[in-house]
């Protein structure tokens, strides 16, 4: 990844601008940041975003620029353009660790990770937990897979505390009343595991999330299918979803809870 200095960013317009590599010859690379210069954009950032791709922070005061840039790229047969737009959240993060965030085809609004990407994921859920206001964002993934710690280290890199209003981590929390007026800030993470609180939730528990949901706070819910299936909120509840697997074809199943649960209640 390279970086460039920064420059007076007044009346300037930022992009994002991606293009997928037909044929890798030398000095390409070179070609796209001559014509990008010729131009008049300043290149902020760039990285390769995967194998094919390469990714694109820049700066223009140039309207004209843009659609001459579409144009350009269109006669070059050894490119094609992915994409040119305002910069999203998953673009910087891409351009940051040299890899595109995957987002799910059926369901807009719902990212994917494993593993090994979880210093991608810890960024991409802290910036998520730095906006203003009440964020909700479901965390799927099967048991020991790095969901709560993933929690944990994003409200660290958000600069926020965490409150357990249910969780089994250390030992198991089941929040039956609202915390002390102390911990009720949007300087809180608020973490809720949906499987805890629907199974093992009383009255009083449930309650209490209905309460905590109408903070204006960031709230991470770990596993939202059981959430859902087991309450009175549906997916319009969630900003966002949040799948983490330990490799991309493992499944994420829920059998072993509705199993547990039975237990819990003979």
């Amino acid at each position: 990844m390279a970086e460039f200095p920064d420059i007076a960013q007044e009346d300037k317009i930022e992009l994002y601008f991606q293009y997928r590599i037909r044929r890798n010859r030398p000095g390409l690379l070179g070609d796209i940041a001559s014509l990008l210069g010729m131009l008049g954009f300043n290149i902020m950032q760039l990285a390769s975003v995967s194998e094919h791709r390469r990714g694109f922070l820049l700066l223009t005061d140039r309207q004209d620029s843009i659609e001459a840039l579409k144009i350009m790229l269109g006669s070059i047969e050894d490119v094609e353009l992915d994409a040119l737009r305002t910069p999203a959240l998953r673009d910087r993060l891409a351009l940051r660790h040299g890899r595109f965030i995957e987002r799910s085809d059926s369901e807009t609004k719902t990212y994917r990770f494993v593993r090994d990407e979880l210093g991608v994921l810890v960024d991409f859920m802290g910036e998520l937990l730095k906006r203003p206001g009440r964020q909700v964002i479901g965390l799927r993934g099967q048991p020991r897979v790095g969901k709560t710690e993933s929690i944990v280290a994003a409200s660290v890199y958000a600069n926020k505390r965490w409150f357990f209003v249910s969780s089994t981590l250390l030992k198991q929390t089941i929040l039956r009343s609202l915390p002390p007026d102390d911990f009720i800030s949007d300087q809180f993470v608020y973490i809720i595991d949906g499987a805890v609180s629907s199974f093992r939730g009383d009255e009083g528990h449930q309650r209490c999330v209905d309460d905590v949901l109408r903070f204006s706070a960031p709230i991470v819910i770990e596993h939202p299918d059981i959430f859902v299936r087991h309450s009175r909120y549906n997916w319009d509840l969630f900003d966002y979803v949040i799948e983490l697997r330990r490799d991309p074809d493992e499944e994420i199943q829920y059998d072993q809870y509705e199993r547990e649960a039975a237990r819990w209640n003979e």
